[in-house]
């Protein structure tokens, strides 16, 4: 699967966000080494901080089926956003635990505006296992 249908699956995903309190839909794809590809969207509730992202659902929604990191090799995520979208704090802590290191993320608006990037970049020091030693 190359980045054009990542980014299709995504958009796709997209179409399954319920956030009927920010209107703010945003989809993501994982891709694994065997060519799946699973899906999330982001899911509000009317208690905000019990609502969950696109990008973590997507994570999640991989792990619940058995894959690991080392079975993922890209992610895409995308909203109706002027310049790329970008994952929130709280997915780049998840992202920095459960997604490799240097696999691609694909942050997309609905406009065509693309920029890719990997987990390294978006938070450089971010908290891990380790620091719990």
């Amino acid at each position: 699967m190359n980045k054009a249908e990542l980014i299709k699956k995504a958009k796709d995903a997209r179409g399954l966000s319920y956030s009927p309190y920010s209107h703010f839909a945003v989809g993501a794809a994982v891709l694994t080494k065997d060519g799946q590809v699973f899906e999330g969207a982001n899911i509000e509730n009317s208690a905000y901080p019990l609502c969950m992202c696109a990008e973590r659902n997507a994570l999640y929604n991989a792990y619940m089926h058995g894959y690991k990191k080392d079975d993922l090799v890209a992610l895409a995520l995308i909203a109706d956003t002027d310049e790329p979208c970008s994952p929130c704090g709280a997915c780049r802590q998840v992202i920095s635990e459960l997604f490799p290191k240097n696999a691609p993320i694909y942050m997309v608006s609905l406009n065509g505006k693309e920029k890719e990037t990997n987990i390294e970049e978006l938070l450089p020091f971010a908290f891990s296992g380790e620091d719990l030693k």
